[in-house]
């Protein structure tokens, strides 16, 4: 794959972008597919792992040594595949990708606190990044995320913290649309300190119509399970049209 280089802002940004150390906190809830599938543009469709169901995942994440800053994020992501990929067998087979890591996603909000690292993720791979107001707290036992869009709560998250296990370096896809074209992005991440627990994390949601947009997908509810990372680390190569 040849090299690529950006310029952002009066800097240079080439590829891949590699992260080097950062937090993560992040859950994950079986929520409504038709509902889902109206957040998702029409070239990809999520993944059902049961009839009429389909995973959602929140993240925090606080990037301490990145190649495109330090910063706070949030993403609202689905699993989905290209449309008319293979399925595989019905529920089972996207169960399993989904526990190999072999399912992509899609991205459906990504806020973060800083200009340069929107500015780099919306030209770079078409991530729908925001500048927004974004509060992550980490006590001993406890990691929480406040979001604040356009001056109004959007949601409110809270997990366990701690963790004593590593995850190797995986490879997994996210998948964009650049100029309404769709593309996929590699990228591959690892971590230790890393925990897991079921159910375990707590979301409210406020008035913003972001917040309307989980609502109509049956959150908020209890979580299928919660993840913690200390160190993460990873890369994001260029993307690739599909």
């Amino acid at each position: 794959m040849e090299s690529r280089v950006y310029e952002i802002q009066g800097h240079t940004v080439k590829m891949p972008v590699v992260v080097r150390d950062a937090s993560t906190a992040a859950a994950t809830w079986l929520v409504r597919a038709a509902a889902a599938q109206r957040l998702v543009p029409s070239a990809f469709e999520v993944a059902q792992v049961l009839p009429g169901r389909t995973p959602l995942a929140i993240a925090a994440v606080v990037y301490r040594d990145n190649d495109l800053g330090d910063y706070n994020e949030v993403s609202i992501t689905f699993f989905v595949r290209p449309k008319g990929a293979p399925r595989g067998v019905p529920y089972l087979g996207a169960l399993m990708d989904l526990l190999r890591g072999r399912l992509g996603t899609f991205i459906h909000a990504l806020p973060v606190n800083q200009s340069f690292t929107c500015e780099a993720g919306r030209t770079i791979w078409g991530f729908p990044k925001t500048v927004e107001e974004i509060a992550i707290e980490g006590k001993e036992r406890r990691a929480s995320c406040r979001l604040t869009m356009d001056g109004q709560h959007v949601l409110s998250l809270c997990l366990p913290r701690g963790g004593t296990r590593t995850l190797p370096d995986a490879e997994t896809t996210t998948y964009t649309l650049i100029e309404g074209v769709p593309h996929r992005t590699r990228f591959s991440q690892g971590g230790s300190g890393v925990g897991f627990s079921l159910g375990g994390a707590r979301i409210q949601l406020g008035s913003h119509p972001l917040a309307e947009a989980l609502r109509s997908l049956g959150l908020p509810k209890r979580s299928l399970m919660s993840m913690w990372t200390e160190h993460m680390h990873g890369r994001f190569e260029a993307p690739e049209k599909l």
